[in-house]
């Protein structure tokens, strides 16, 4: 298993790109991993669910689960800092593989003066039929 996540980061970064110039409509990350046959062992995930269910909610250890880059954005437009105000979001970058065995990505949020003022957000968009209605430290989540 130790090996996978180097094979998966270089496959799901191949993938798109051959598909964009078929000019081909991508398909979803967990279907690409399907084909590849890199989908995670489903044992293996709640393995690594519960293990990192010890660890804050939004970080490298425990990043939020959410449906593709869509799903990141949805749960980043629900949160809200301390005072009730949105956080001011920086660009997104890559945090390498995460705690389930895919890439993640972290997000630079800003609740200025307000609770939990400048943190980094960490989220695995690996996960589409998963919704998370918890909230990082120091947030809350609006409704959808």
């Amino acid at each position: 298993m130790r090996c996978l996540p180097l094979i998966l980061a270089a496959a799901l970064a191949a993938a798109p790109a051959a598909a964009q110039e078929l000019g081909e409509r991508t398909r979803s990350p967990e279907s690409m991993l399907a084909e590849l046959g890199l989908a995670p062992d489903a044992d293996d995930l709640d393995e690594a669910i519960a293990a990192a269910a010890a660890h804050p909610l939004g970080t490298a250890e425990n990043p939020v689960r959410v449906g593709g880059p869509d799903g990141e954005r949805a749960y980043i437009a629900r949160l809200r800092c301390a005072d009730g105000s949105a956080p001011r979001t920086g660009q997104r970058g890559s945090a390498g593989v995460g705690a389930f065995g895919t890439i993640v990505d972290a997000y630079p949020l800003d609740c200025g003066a307000a609770a939990p003022g400048q943190v980094t957000l960490v989220m695995d968009m690996y996960h589409s039929e998963h919704r998370e209605d918890r909230a990082p430290p120091g947030f809350t989540l609006s409704p959808r």
